[in-house]
């Protein structure tokens, strides 16, 4: 009996270890992202003289690359391997840290270093890419679809840890060694681990007919657009809750985003499993009331000790809804389309997100900080409000 007992915990714990293996792909990957976030935009405007503009434009310039690569690396997932996406990615951040260690260099010639650090922000759009769905699909293929839900939570808190380390280690590099040697340390650290992926064990592509794109994106356009409404929060959260603070004469901004990003990791460790017991569904329409909520006390706090309670309870249900969708997603298509459909499902994040800044920032200029927090968290019941219309109507077989 206690042989028989012990063998599901065995199970369970080697599909742990499988997925911590490759998810450290995802957070070597974002950590080599959140390097250059603190000091590109200064470096490009007090160093090379350049608008604020082009600073902010410098960063988003990774982000049109991503866009673009999403949903081709979807596709070749499925084709190639993930392993070999993974490879890929982890390769073009290297060759990412090659151009901004050359444009660093090249500082003396605004022209030429802008162009190297454009470029390079090119290569970590795609980098992030190939790293962010590679691992996923590679560790789903290692231990199995029935741990999906699991899988995604701890691939998105490999991510933000990844940026929130990397981000305070970028800027200390720079103030100790200079610009140019955060270059060095991202090609370092994509190399450091890189031939861990290419030894690791290779998962063979699914067999089966793969559906067109264009079909992929009809099955996961209701779930890629509830994503996105939900992601409005979170993206208003990290633009503008400093600005919101800001207006308010309060301090202590940066506790809130520190527990908006505790709670979110907080959920995602504690609750994934109920993505399996209760459904994606259900999971998701609980998760968008609770960042809903958080929304609505953040954007009417009189106090900075309630908007900081507002921006944990949005992290805590913002946390699940990205893969309680996604593993709904991924239902609605063939396994040899998962890829794919991961690929497209994750450009509705990367929309909202690019989008939420201007857009917001926009109305924060005709009618205030709190409107946005308040239309963020109508947003987030419209989500749920999809939600629970794909509920109400028939699943369609994955073929």
């Amino acid at each position: 009996m206690t042989d028989q007992a012990e063998t599901p915990r065995l199970v369970a714990r080697a599909a742990s270890i499988q997925i911590v293996a490759t998810v450290v792909f995802t957070f070597v990957g974002y950590l080599v992202v959140g390097m250059p976030l603190g000091v590109l935009p200064p470096f490009v405007h007090s160093t090379l003289h350049y608008s604020s503009v082009l600073a902010g434009l410098s960063v988003s310039f990774q982000y049109l690359a991503t866009f673009v690569t999403r949903a081709p690396v979807g596709r070749m997932t499925d084709t190639v391997g993930p392993k070999q996406m993974v490879i890929f990615g982890l390769s073009s951040c290297a060759m990412s840290g090659v151009f901004t260690t050359a444009g660093g260099l090249a500082s003396g010639h605004p022209g030429i270093s802008i162009a190297l650090l454009l470029i390079g922000r090119l290569f970590l759009g795609a980098g992030e890419s190939g790293v962010g769905t590679g691992a996923i699909a590679w560790a789903i293929g290692r231990v199995g679809p029935l741990h999906s839900a699991r899988i995604i939570s701890w691939n998105g808190v490999a991510t933000f840890a990844g940026i929130a380390i990397g981000a305070p280690l970028g800027v200390t590099i720079e103030s100790l060694w200079g610009f140019w040697f955060i270059g060095c340390a991202m090609v370092a650290a994509a190399l450091l681990v890189l031939p861990f992926a290419a030894f690791g064990p290779v998962t063979r592509p699914v067999r089966g007919t793969q559906i067109p794109m264009r079909r992929v994106f009809g099955r996961v356009l209701p779930h890629g657009m509830a994503l996105a409404l939900g992601s409005l929060g979170f993206g208003t959260i990290v633009s503008f809750i400093t600005l919101f603070f800001g207006s308010r004469h309060w301090g202590h901004a940066a506790i809130a985003l520190s527990a908006f990003g505790g709670f979110f990791i907080l959920s995602r460790l504690i609750f994934v499993a109920s993505i399996t017991r209760q459904g994606g569904l259900r999971v998701a329409f609980v998760s968008f009331v609770g960042e809903a909520c958080g929304l609505l006390l953040l954007g009417l706090a009189p106090t900075p000790l309630l908007a900081i309670v507002g921006a944990a309870i949005t992290g805590f249900g913002f946390a699940l809804v990205f893969p309680a969708l996604g593993v709904e997603a991924f239902q609605r298509v063939p396994s040899s389309s998962r890829g794919a459909a991961l690929g497209v499902f994750s450009v509705f994040l990367d929309v909202a997100l690019g989008a939420t800044g201007p857009l917001a920032g926009l109305l924060v200029g005709v009618s205030g900080y709190t409107s946005i927090f308040l239309i963020a968290a109508v947003a987030a019941l419209a989500g749920g409000g999809i939600t629970v219309a794909l509920g109400a109507r028939p699943a369609r077989p994955s073929v």
